[in-house]
């Protein structure tokens, strides 16, 4: 399915499909293949939302970090929300056979253990907790559609 849409829309990079690889006792991950294109110049490691780690292309880290910045100083929440973000952000270059390191401290935020969810959300990976990714999937399936009419009342399939 990722092949599908990025040979439609090509150059879009969308990362997508779901995997579930194990880390290995040194915290490393093999990076599934059809992402390895898209993280092989270097990628971003940080907290994300639901207890999640996001990989972050460096030029989608770039992209959202310029938002953030955007912020004013002065706002207490955007202070807050810029050093959670980047203060467990470690920055990463796959080695030849598509592997990084999750540094201990955003393994032990997302709660990985040996086995894990790698999934493609589009601009971004997310690594979860292979229990914590079905648990959270399986609470959001339930309001799917109801979600969908409110956020996108005018998508059409």
């Amino acid at each position: 399915m990722a092949g599908a849409l990025g040979d439609q829309f090509p150059g879009t990079g969308l990362l997508l499909g779901t995997y579930t690889p194990r880390l290995d006792e040194k915290g490393r991950l093999i990076l599934p293949a059809k992402f390895r294109s898209r993280l092989a110049a270097g990628l971003v490691m940080t907290r994300g939302q639901e207890r999640c780690v996001f990989l972050l292309p460096m030029d989608e880290f770039s992209r959202m970090y310029e938002q953030v910045r955007q912020a004013p100083v002065t706002s207490r929440q955007a202070r807050d929300y810029l050093r959670v973000f980047l203060s467990g952000a470690s920055d990463e270059v796959p080695d030849k056979q598509g592997r990084v390191v999750i540094p201990a401290n955003l393994r032990e935020y997302a709660g990985l253990g040996r086995d894990v969810a790698v999934i493609g959300a589009g601009t971004r990976v997310e690594v979860w907790d292979a229990g914590a990714w079905e648990s959270y999937l399986s609470a959001q399936e339930a309001d799917y559609s109801d979600v969908a009419e409110q956020i996108f009342p005018d998508l059409q399939f």
